[in-house]
């Protein structure tokens, strides 16, 4: 039994039982895989993936535990190598966030640029996606780190801690009637064509469950994935937009106007996720600290070793 083969299992689960792409991921030959699982199935004694003629289809039950048991194997390789990295330059090396855009474009530059500041020598990479998918970016050892909404609160194999709160905004032009309104009403901002984000992103949930529950039915005009695009068409006057207010910027946005809408669509929470078991270098600790102060290495040990359960705001 050998590294390499453990490898060959995770990445053909990761690669959806193609081991043509598996081996493409690992930089090797599709035979070479395939010769070296069928090596390990020999050796265990047990089939680990079912098969149609030659191509695999899936997880044995065997299988499944097996997969667990690579997963933990793995993980603990990587903790080693951390170790070995963090001992021999404890202030350089690399460091890669998975986030949001809006996370990337209104939350992070000042505590990034704190960051860099302070650790010269570490290669900073910030990685986007929506919610789910900068998640998986962490429990595939793509990314250290995770920031996002509440999507990723409950997700296997990740630690999730929440850093701020934040509320959703009404973005109009410049003398739009809402701005009359001395407090919003859903039944206001449903008389407009809506540009909102995806529902994947920035608490959109939270925005359909509520004119839901009024039984209204507003005409989402737009969707999209950052407030920018959002501010964009509200500023050609094709309707009303709604936006994390951290997105809106009165000096930068002179053209528009944000009204708050937390008492329509509640409070949201940008949470940041670990992987669970995960070694994590001394500078990503301080970059935790730098983006919520109310977080720091003990506490976050205490999550990851079990000794704390919860942590919320």
């Amino acid at each position: 039994m050998n590294l390499h083969q453990l490898r060959f299992v995770r990445e053909a689960v990761r690669q959806n039982f193609n081991l043509t792409e598996a081996a493409k991921a690992l930089f090797t030959s599709q035979p070479g895989v395939s010769k070296a699982i069928i090596e390990l199935e020999e050796e265990l004694g047990v089939d680990i993936f079912t098969r149609h003629g030659k191509r695999i289809r899936g997880l044995t039950e065997p299988g499944r535990a097996v997969l667990k048991a690579v997963e933990v194997v793995m993980q603990e390789i990587e903790t080693l190598k951390s170790i070995g990295r963090e001992f021999a330059a404890h202030d350089s090396g690399s460091f890669t966030i998975a986030t949001t855009h809006t996370q990337a474009r209104y939350s992070l530059p000042l505590v990034v640029q704190a960051f860099t500041q302070r650790f010269p020598k570490v290669r900073l990479s910030l990685l986007q996606g929506n919610p789910k998918q900068v998640a998986e970016m962490v429990l595939r050892d793509q990314a250290d780190l995770a920031i996002a909404t509440e999507a990723i609160a409950s997700l296997d194999g990740l630690i999730s801690v929440p850093c701020y709160q934040w509320e959703h905004v009404v973005v109009v032009p410049a003398e739009h009637a809402l701005l009359k309104s001395k407090l919003l009403t859903l039944e206001e901002i449903a008389a407009y064509p809506l540009i909102t984000y995806d529902a994947a992103f920035a608490g959109r949930s939270k925005i359909d469950h509520a004119f839901a529950l009024r039984n209204l039915k507003p005409d989402v005009l737009l969707e999209a994935i950052d407030a920018d695009v959002i501010k964009t068409y509200v500023e050609l006057g094709l309707g009303v937009g709604i936006i994390a207010g951290m997105a809106f910027d009165a000096e930068r946005d002179r053209l528009l106007r944000s009204m708050p809408v937390g008492h329509l669509f509640g409070t949201n929470v940008s949470r940041l996720a670990i992987k669970q078991g995960a070694y994590l270098r001394s500078y990503v600790y301080t970059f935790i600290e730098l983006l919520t102060p109310t977080l720091n290495r003990k506490l976050i040990e205490q999550l990851m070793s079990g000794e704390k359960e919860v942590y919320e705001l």
